[in-house]
């Protein structure tokens, strides 16, 4: 038995899944924590790649290491269920549209439609005071 109020998944098929609100909050400190940790392992390549002179040799290796960080973090948060939409951003999938995070940002704090994308997402309280969403209630 568990004292999580929520049981977290791991999609084998990386397919996203429907999250409420409820559920997507307390996934979260755990999509956190894996995205801050690949933000860090991929600092010290980002620098490397911008020192690096074009022609330089070491080019390919670098943008390996690169590629390596940023695949293996886009698999991580693909198989907690969540919809990758670019470099440190994620969205939640609620059945009508997502719950949208960009790191470094402190708390799941906005939602945009399906057709919608990053820049037509508004704050998700809004969204809950107008909509009174299901997934909000969930």
């Amino acid at each position: 038995m568990t004292d999580m109020p929520f049981e977290f998944r791991i999609n084998v098929c990386r397919e996203p899944r429907a999250f409420s609100l409820a559920e997507a909050r307390a996934l979260f400190p755990l999509v956190q924590r894996i995205t801050l940790a690949a933000y860090k392992e991929l600092e010290p390549v980002r620098r490397r790649l911008e020192a690096a002179l074009p022609a330089s040799p070491e080019i390919r290796e670098i943008e390996r290491q690169y590629e390596t960080v940023v695949r293996r973090w886009v698999g991580k948060m693909e198989r907690l269920g969540l919809v990758v939409k670019g470099l440190w951003l994620v969205d939640f999938d609620t059945g009508d549209g997502y719950l949208c995070w960009k790191f470094p940002e402190l708390r799941i704090g906005h939602y945009h439609g399906y057709q919608e994308d990053f820049a037509g997402r508004r704050p998700l309280r809004d969204i809950v005071e107008e909509l009174d969403p299901d997934w909000a209630h969930a």
